[in-house]
């Protein structure tokens, strides 16, 4: 082995050229990160390979949307659109073949609500009791509801738009879903699976809106989501996790299937994401009728200090100043 083992700088470099996969060991960070298993001059090696960070200066930043080539529209919706796409360098001619090495998401128009949820920010830890959530986070949602922001759901869910990327759908007013992939996924990566289950029914909002009588049918659509996805994508039902957001991007229930290889960073991690099978046993355990519910307990997750709840509600109740979330 000392003599394959480079010496310098120079000696370095000259390895990966001569780099021969014998197969591929793992694939990892939502397919951003491979570790192939090769040889260099018949010694075994290997090599990772990761996605490098973005430049942050300007003169790449300007000229970033006009170096995108091979753009391919995976899917659109009211403001919302996301693609696949080239990086100039990696696609040199009309013939490229190289795989897309770009996930693009586009909001357009995009509102100041969208600005300050995608801005970098300090977080806050927040409990809401069930007195804060009937006072003002109720009234919060309801407002925003009203506000239309849950239209690009509902034209998915009344057949309008998206109908090519709906997986399975189950149709009924009690029980009814739509399965499609999450708009983060590159919908080839299988241990990046991302999957959204969006119920059909829109008299629950959120997890705040489950009750005891409610088992029942989050079992059933538990079952039907997992049946379903194991069907279409091959895996095996102890290799995918559901869970649901809290706070949700928008106030129209719907359950993240993913698959368990997928790297759990901010939307899986404690003050985001609730299991799903968690949520059933505390309402299966959970004392009181069957109107009982998740109304009836405090919930602890986090904020961006740009979030309209800090701004809005958290802030001033710690502050002890009025609240007025219209």
């Amino acid at each position: 082995m000392s003599t394959t083992t480079p010496q310098t700088a120079e000696e370095a470099e000259s390895l990966l050229p001569h780099f021969t996969l014998t197969r591929l060991l793992n694939q990892d960070q939502a397919g951003r990160r491979i570790t192939l298993l090769g040889t260099i001059n018949s010694e075994p090696a290997l090599l990772t390979a990761e996605r490098a960070a973005f430049a942050t200066d300007n003169a790449h930043l300007t000229t970033f949307s006009t170096s995108l080539t091979h753009i391919q529209n995976l899917g659109l919706n009211d403001i919302y659109s996301w693609y696949l796409a080239n990086t100039s360098h990696n696609s040199n001619n009309a013939t490229n073949t190289q795989p897309p090495d770009l996930k693009l998401n586009l909001i357009y128009p995009c509102t100041d609500a969208h600005i300050k949820k995608y801005s970098a920010q300090p977080l806050r830890i927040v409990t809401e009791t069930p007195s804060i959530y009937a006072s003002y986070i109720h009234p919060f949602m309801r407002l925003k509801r009203e506000q239309g922001r849950l239209n690009w759901v509902f034209n998915i869910l009344e057949g309008r738009t998206e109908q090519e990327d709906v997986i399975f759908r189950h149709s009924d007013p009690e029980t009814g879903f739509l399965l499609l992939p999450d708009l983060n996924w590159d919908r080839k990566t299988l241990g990046s699976l991302h999957l959204l289950g969006l119920v059909e029914r829109r008299d629950i909002w959120s997890v705040r809106d489950l009750k005891k009588k409610h088992v029942a049918w989050l079992k059933g659509i538990r079952e039907r989501l997992v049946q379903e996805t194991t069907r279409l994508y091959g895996v095996e039902e102890d290799q995918v996790k559901l869970y649901v957001h809290y706070q949700p991007t928008y106030y129209h229930f719907h359950i993240h299937i993913v698959h368990v290889a997928l790297e759990a960073g901010a939307t899986q991690a404690t003050g985001k994401a609730l299991g799903l099978d968690n949520i059933i046993s505390q309402l299966e355990t959970m004392a009181g009728d069957d109107e009982a519910g998740m109304t009836d307990v405090s919930l602890t997750y986090h904020l961006g200090e740009a979030s309209e709840l800090w701004e809005k509600i958290y802030l001033p109740l710690k502050e002890k100043r009025e609240v007025r979330i219209d």
